[in-house]
């Protein structure tokens, strides 16, 4: 385990990211299910995740706080089987996304044994950097003119 106290004592306000360094430690579960995460188009993401054998009902995707969770379920079988040989993952999962600010789920579809989730970020535009002009007879400077 990681100690990230340091982080708190040194920086004020990178609490938060002490906190992501964290968790992401924390929740690599292994490696399964495997996952790529891609960038499609400018501000827009999209996370590929190996389900096979899972049908959209048993799969659930949840945000909360800008963690997406994605759980798998797996029902038990319905018939008697005798393997010889289960190689076959057939457990169930659970992994977990940090999310950055405005990044927002925009569709997910299960097709082929892959759950693609697409992510798009959206920056409000008072949130968005704005250029300030800056005036050359402005009224701060004709009073300094005048003194």
């Amino acid at each position: 385990m990681i100690d990230f106290s340091p982080l708190f004592r040194n920086a004020i306000g990178f609490d938060r990211l002490a906190n992501t360094l964290e968790h992401a430690h924390r929740s690599d579960a292994g490696g399964y299910p495997p996952y790529n995460i891609e960038l499609a188009a400018e501000d827009q993401y999209r996370i590929t995740m190996a389900v096979a054998g899972f049908s959209d009902d048993e799969v659930e995707l949840v945000v909360h706080q800008n963690i997406l969770k994605v759980t798998g379920a797996r029902k038990a079988d319905q018939e008697d089987r005798t393997y010889l040989h289960r190689g076959i993952a057939n457990r169930s999962f659970e992994r977990s996304f940090q999310l950055a600010d405005h990044v927002q789920i925009t569709g997910a579809e299960l097709k082929n044994g892959l759950l693609n989730i697409e992510l798009k970020r959206e920056v409000p535009e008072a949130m968005k950097p704005r250029r300030i002009k800056i005036n050359q007879d402005s009224v701060i400077g004709s009073q300094v003119r005048a003194a």
